[in-house]
This record gives C-alpha cells, sequence and structure tokens, in this order.
C-alpha cells in the first residue's frame, strides 16, 4: 500500500506540494505564508499631509491593496488579515477584546477584499472608517493577543507567520506602563511561537522616537540580509511600498548543497533566483456544470489483460544491436546519476578570464546556509573576502539536482552595499555564472561591408552620447503581461474598464528629436546619397538567367496564317499552348465563347479551315 502512496502521492489534497517546496536535494517541509496587517485606527492616522498630500491611513491603505493584489497574482494560497487597533467600535473572535476591529480575518486575498479596502480610501473612505471602526482607546497588548488567536485559529500548516504594525504614535498608551507592559509580554510571546513583528512607523510632528516604546515589540533582524528595524520613519508612499515590499516577500531557496572546499570541509549554501521572468499564468481547465477545476489523474493498465499496474511492475528498455534491453526504474537512474548534488571546488582563476561572452543562462546567488552547519557563514565571509581583495573568481562543478547532470559554474564575489538609511541594496555572496562548454562556442564569418569614415564614426558617436541613459530593469515592465493583469483586475472588481498602461518599451520618438536637434540630418548627409530617402522600398528587381535565377521572360510567339492552317491540316494544334492560341485568336478576328484550350481549337478549326 506503501508503493501505491508513493506513485500516486499527487492524488490527495495533503500530498500536494506545497509552494516553495525543494524538488531535489536535502529541503525543509513548508507550508503557507501568513501576512497580518495591525494599523493603528487613531485620529492621527487621519490628519493630511502638507499641500494635500495623503493622510497616513490613506498610504496605508494603498499599501495594503498593492499587497493584496500581488499575492492574488503571485502566491493566491497565502493567508492575509487585516486589524484595526485603537477604534471605537469592536468585532473580533468570541468579541473577548475591547477598540479591536478585525477587518479581514486570516484567508486567502480576493476581488472582495480589495474592493473593501478600496472603500477606506480618500475623503469617502475616512467617513466611511470614521463610521465603520470609529477612534477611541489603544490597548496594543489587546491587539497583539487578538493576532495571537488569529493565528491559533488556523488548522493549516503555515511556514512563515508575520505581523506589520502600521502606526505614526511613538507612544500608543500615552505613558500607561500598564499597558506597555502588557504589550511587551504578547509580544515577547508572538516572537516565541515564530511571529516575525515588523514596525512601519509613519510620519509624525517632531519625529518618531523608535526608542521610546517599539524597540522592545519589533523582531530582531533574521540574518544579515534582512533590511532591520529602520531608524527613519516613511513619509511618502512609495517609500512605504518598498519597505512593505522587502518584509512582506518570503526569500525561499532553489536548493539547499554543500559547497564542498576540499576534503572533509563543507560550507551549507542556499541558491537563490534574483530575477525570474514574469509570465502569464497557465489555463486551467473548469468543470462546465459547477465551474470547478479539473484534476488530472493517471493510471498506466495492461494492453492485453487490462489491469492497473503497480510502479514495480512497468520497466523501461531500449533497443541495442537488435536486442531489446529491459531496465528496471532504479537502473535508469543509476545511469542518469553523475554524482550527489553539491559544488565542488575546482581552483581559482584571475578575473579577467572571465568573459563577456561565457553569460550563456541567467545567473544565480549564493549565500550561507547557518542553520544547515555551523559555521558556513564565517568560512563564507572569509572565502568571499579573499577572493574580492585578490580579484579572483571560484571555478566549481555544480550539479543542482539530483540526476541532474554536472555544469562548471564561476562564483563571482559580489559585496556588500548599502544605501540611504543603511539599507541594504546589494546582499554580500557569490554569483553563479553557467560557463559554457567547448560546443556552446561557435566561430561565426560576418560579411564584409564598406568601413565607415572617422568623421561618420565621431558623428555617430555624437549621437550615441547624445541618447545615452541610465538603464534599469524594472523600469521597463512587460505590456502585455500588464495589460492581461489590468483585464483580469477589471473583471474581478466589476470595473467599467481596465486601467490604461503605458506601454515603457516604446520609444520616446519627441523627446529623441529633442534630444538629438540636428545630429539626424547632420549623419544622414554624411552616410547616405543625394535625394536618398531610407524609409522609401526600392524597387524589386527581377532574376535574370544570367544570374542564376528564374529563366527570361519568353518572347511573344506569332504565327502567320499559312502555318496555322498548316498545323489545322496536320491536326497538330493541340501542341500549341493556350497563350499562343489566345494571340491568333486576336491576330485573326476570331471570336471565341471560351478560354479552354478546346474551345480555342474548334474556333480556329472553323475559322481557317472555311
Amino acid at each position: 500500500m506503501a508503493e501505491w502512496n508513493a506513485y500516486y502521492q499527487n492524488e490527495d489534497e495533503e500530498g500536494e506540494q506545497e509552494e516553495g517546496e525543494q524538488s531535489g536535494g536535502d529541503y525543509k517541509i513548508t507550508g503557507r505564508d501568513s501576512l497580518v496587517f495591525l494599523v493603528d485606527a487613531s485620529k492621527e492616522m487621519f490628519i493630511k499631509g502638507e499641500d494635500g498630500e495623503p493622510s497616513n491611513f490613506d498610504m496605508t491603505m494603498q499599501v495594503v491593496r498593492t499587497v493584496y493584489t500581488s499575492k492574488i497574482i503571485s502566491s493566491d494560497r497565502d493567508l492575509v488579515a487585516l486589524v484595526f487597533y485603537g477604534t471605537e467600535q469592536s468585532k473580533n473572535p468570541r468579541n473577548s477584546f475591547k477598540h479591536v476591529y478585525v477587518y479581514h480575518d486570516l484567508n486567502e486575498p480576493g476581488a472582495k477584499r480589495v474592493q473593501e479596502v478600496d472603500a477606506l480610501w480618500g475623503g469617502k473612505g475616512a467617513k466611511l472608517a470614521a463610521e465603520t471602526i470609529g477612534s477611541g482607546e489603544t490597548s496594543l497588548g489587546d491587539a497583539l493577543w487578538c493576532c495571537a488567536n488569529l493565528y491559533s485559529d488556523i488548522k493549516l500548516r503555515l511556514s512563515h507567520k508575520r505581523l506589520m504594525i502600521f502606526t505614526c504614535r511613538d507612544e500608543p498608551h500615552g505613558g500607561d506602563s500598564v499597558k506597555d507592559r502588557q504589550a511587551r509580554t504578547k509580544a515577547s510571546d508572538l516572537k516565541e511561537t515564530g511571529v516575525v513583528i515588523d514596525l512601519m512607523h509613519l510620519m509624525k510632528p517632531g519625529g518618531f522616537n523608535i526608542s521610546l516604546f517599539f524597540c522592545d515589540i519589533v523582531s530582531p533582524p533574521e540574518d544579515e540580509s534582512e533590511m532591520g528595524l529602520q531608524l527613519q520613519p516613511s513619509d511618502k508612499l512609495e517609500d512605504l511600498q518598498k519597505r512593505v515590499r522587502a518584509k512582506e516577500l518570503k526569500k525561499r531557496t532553489l536548493a539547499r548543497l554543500n559547497l564542498c572546499l576540499g576534503e572533509g570541509i563543507n560550507v551549507a549554501v542556499g541558491i537563490y533566483a534574483t530575477a525570474v521572468a514574469a509570465r502569464k499564468p497557465g489555463s486551467i481547465k473548469l468543470y462546465r456544470e459547477t465551474n470547478e477545476p479539473v484534476r488530472s489523474k493517471t493510471r498506466t493498465f495492461h494492453t492485453q489483460t487490462g489491469s492497473l499496474l503497480l510502479p514495480s511492475e512497468i520497466k523501461k528498455a531500449q533497443y541495442y544491436g537488435g536486442k531489446e534491453i529491459v531496465m528496471e526504474r532504479d537502473e535508469v537512474d543509476a545511469i542518469k546519476k553523475f554524482d550527489d548534488p553539491g559544488l565542488f571546488l575546482i581552483g581559482f582563476k584571475p578575473m579577467e578570464k572571465l568573459k563577456l561572452l561565457h553569460h550563456i543562462r541567467p545567473a544565480v546567488f549564493l549565500y550561507p546556509e547557518e542553520d544547515e552547519v555551523k559555521g558556513s557563514s564565517c568560512l563564507f565571509s572569509a572565502l568571499l573576502k579573499k577572493c574580492s581583495e585578490r580579484n579572483v573568481f571560484a571555478l566549481c562543478r555544480f550539479i543542482s539536482r539530483r540526476n541532474y547532470p554536472p555544469r562548471f559554474v564561476a562564483l563571482l564575489p559580489q559585496n556588500e552595499e548599502l544605501g540611504e538609511g543603511k539599507v541594504q541594496i546589494t546582499p554580500p555572496g557569490f554569483n553563479v555564472i553557467y560557463l559554457p562548454f567547448a560546443d556552446d562556442l561557435r566561430t561565426l564569418d560576418p560579411p564584409q561591408f564598406p568601413s565607415a569614415s572617422q568623421t561618420q564614426v565621431d558623428k555617430m558617436k555624437e549621437i550615441v552620447s547624445k541618447l545615452r541613459f541610465k538603464y534599469r530593469s524594472e523600469g521597463f515592465e512587460n505590456p502585455v503581461i500588464q495589460q492581461h493583469f489590468r483585464n483580469l483586475e477589471a473583471l474581478a472588481l466589476d470595473m467599467m474598464a481596465p486601467e490604461e498602461i503605458e506601454d515603457l518599451i516604446m520609444p520616446k520618438v519627441d523627446q529623441i528629436d529633442q534630444r538629438l536637434g540636428p545630429l539626424v540630418q547632420e549623419f544622414k548627409d554624411l552616410v547616405y546619397p543625394a535625394y536618398y530617402n531610407p524609409e522609401s522600398k526600392p524597387a524589386a528587381k527581377r532574376k535574370t538567367a544570367d544570374t542564376g535565377g528564374g529563366a527570361e521572360k519568353k518572347p511573344k510567339v506569332e504565327l502567320t496564317e499559312d502555318e496555322l492552317k498548316a498545323h489545322v491540316q496536320n491536326g497538330t494544334l493541340a501542341k500549341l499552348t493556350v497563350p499562343v492560341l489566345k494571340d491568333a485568336c486576336k491576330q485573326f478576328g476570331v471570336r471565341t465563347t471560351g478560354t479552354k484550350k478546346q474551345e480555342l481549337i474548334d474556333a480556329l478549326i472553323a475559322r481557317l479551315g472555311s
């Protein structure tokens, strides 16, 4: 029975592989991510900014909506909740806590929730929020206790639990030591159960002092790559969205492997994908009557008896030398296996040996896994430091999964970079560059063209310098995918029309013309001959027989009356082609009612035979 369950594992809901599980090598079984937004609903949150800027509450609702929509697109199985504290009204399970309003419990995001968050934004949203939740006393300890109950009521397996607090008050209890102590105690209990508490503090008059209260509430950074506690409050929507995005995205490893530096010296590392191409989600087959997803099941039957086959009864065969070689499944796996998954250090090479042409596929990122092997971070950091100092890269043999062929890779060192507010922009680690094999490189014979003069080259350099700009990959969105999701959003939210998108990959012709000015015409005068229009299409030239093309057009054949009469008498008119017969009819004024060959022959016989 165990063999059946192992082979047909995909048929049970519990047996489905959760998002984020690894498909090969050593991995940790994970579940769904969960995120709770704990938002301050005090009167200070609704104060408008200067010059008509949105209030802190409006910015928070926009961020919540952004996370909802991104979850729906990228990971709709994750759980999200929205809870307000410091409210006048109370709404929570069993109504155990006053001044805590659970607007959304922990559940999968959907279109209805997005619409409900949209209703809380703007002037009408502030009015609706005042009528629905209001502003009252604050007890952050009760709010944290309510969030703990939300987590405890979930029966699903949760891999990552995160709680984000949005507030502009650095002393939510106004100096009440009892409430402060209760909040610290409950925050400590939450952190012991694996809940990560983050503070998204917002701008307030006089500045936000974290050390007064929240420094004891939030969780410490999970690792060196975490942004940690921000010292400066967010006063702009873009800044707040960036911070929330950096926190709510859980970094998932593609694989956890060992980097072998020598005999008995192994470093545990994780492989991360730094950039993944966005694609349209695959279509889902639905049952016509109930509109529920249709699941497929695969069974293998005996062709003669029709009995269901066990996995052990299925074998593979290959013909060699006219004989059928039958192999067991384990034997096929053993043939495919080269070695265990991992990285094996071969040596070091100067950085000059790594060429641009060696980049044949997107690189991945290497980072130590201290939880797997103690001391990995220290040894990894030492290796990274020495490679950077000596300007070398590590050459390794890389096997990413079981039964995967080996590849040669270059470990390119990358040092940490910090931006404003000590926020990490670039993490420290190694970029894994896949190196080509010898047969991946080809020698091309470029076609020979006339060389440009130095004057033409200098003029083109001026044009290139005028059109230079700082390229950022995130600045160009895929218009097809953006339009696809806008259409889905309009359909789900009952919008009259989808939101218009700007195609950022289209060239800005007006701006280009303004930058270049007369340089384009000057370049045309230098390169193209007079009266040449590069936009006009040249006329197609007919190929002649001398150039090896099609045969030259045959000249028109004209027959005299005597020749035609001779053909009529000999009965050889059928040997003439239809165009020749048509020309003969026109030449001698023979009227025909048809264009078929026999009709033309009959008309000529009637005319010339009489």
